[in-house]
């Protein structure tokens, strides 16, 4: 099966990028990775091999978000563009302009190059991160909810806020002729194909599997899985009603205590030892002094971000898998492929 549309994927060996590209493979799509070389680019296809019979539809190539060079040659002939690549921290940068930069401008530039390659419609990564931060949490949020920049904001909701605003002031420029979607995930689990290419939402999982806490802190978390995420991309690519749309992708909440129990009954009797007591605050607060990444989330502690995914249902009729079987995916596949 071959389809005549080819799509490119940018930020093709992220996490979100494989999984997209495994189904437009799936789906008979001619596809383009942008990877930053061509090195890059053959490890890639070396790990998708295994998982798809398509991998000779895959071509690559290089382009890097803050450089012009690459991308008029990367978008010829392309009918659709995921715009999945942007720059995902493990702890606070030094510089909140290190992640803004290569966000805001990488996103302009991947859309003024798609409009002047005649592409039809991008689909952009955005993030959840680009909906709540700055406000009270105390509500349901849904897709006319954005992040407010009044208030202050850390580096990396700051930087999909901007990137996300800036493209869609990009398109209703009267000289462009593209049409935008936006793809909101909340926080991403799943099957890692990659060891080496695990994204930040990967830390939970791992934290657990490998015991780094002596137990599990108050941290609740609007999940969403990766295969999933791919097919909302997929779907909001295809589906016309898209167009000009936001889309909140999450499934369900889930507290760590309770990813720590799921674990420990599937993996427990195999002889993997999950700690599954609950840790307290101040506990946190204290190893936060210490621990970047631990001082990222310590302001979430005991809060829920409740989501609606009603409007992704309805126009795209997505539906996705329990946070359960995300969480129980993801440690699976780190199992598998020897990271625990």
């Amino acid at each position: 099966m071959t389809n005549k549309a080819t799509v490119l994927v940018t930020g093709a060996s992220g996490f979100i990028g494989m999984h997209c590209i495994l189904q437009l493979l799936d789906q008979g799509y001619q596809v383009r990775g942008t990877v930053r070389s061509a090195a890059k680019g053959e490890h890639l296809r070396q790990t998708l091999q295994p998982h798809s019979p398509h991998t000779q539809n895959l071509t690559f190539a290089e382009a890097d978000l803050l450089q012009d060079a690459g991308w008029a040659e990367a978008m010829a002939g392309c009918d659709f563009v995921l715009h999945v690549a942007s720059p995902l921290p493990l702890a606070e940068p030094k510089d909140e302009n290190d992640l803004i930069r290569p966000a805001v401008e990488g996103t302009l530039r991947v859309l003024r190059t798609a409009n002047e390659a005649g592409v039809r419609r991008v689909v952009q990564t955005s993030s959840v991160a680009a909906v709540l931060h700055g406000h009270d949490r105390n509500r349901v949020f849904d897709e006319s909810d954005w992040t407010n920049l009044d208030n202050p904001v850390a580096a990396y909701p700051k930087s999909k806020t901007l990137a996300e605003k800036a493209a869609w002031e990009y398109v209703i420029q009267p000289e462009v002729n593209l049409e935008l979607a936006t793809i909101n995930p909340s926080y991403v689990l799943g099957p890692v194909l990659d060891a080496q290419k695990t994204s930040a939402s990967a830390e939970v999982i791992l934290t657990i599997l490998r015991r780094q806490y002596p137990g599990t802190p108050r941290l609740n978390f609007a999940v969403v899985d990766v295969r999933d995420v791919a097919a909302a991309h997929i779907a909001a690519m295809t589906t016309p009603e898209a167009a000009g749309k936001r889309f909140i992708c999450s499934s369900e909440n889930i507290w760590m205590q309770e990813m720590a129990q799921a674990l420990q009954s599937q993996f427990g009797p195999q002889g993997y030892k999950i700690n599954t007591r609950g840790l307290p605050d101040f506990l946190l607060h204290i190893v936060a002094l210490f621990d970047k990444k631990v001082a990222l989330v310590v302001d979430n502690l005991g809060q829920v971000n409740r989501l609606s995914n009603k409007q992704i249902k309805e126009v795209l009729r997505w539906q996705p898998r329990p946070a359960k079987e995300a969480v129980i995916a993801m440690a699976q596949s780190f199992i598998d492929l020897n990271a625990v």
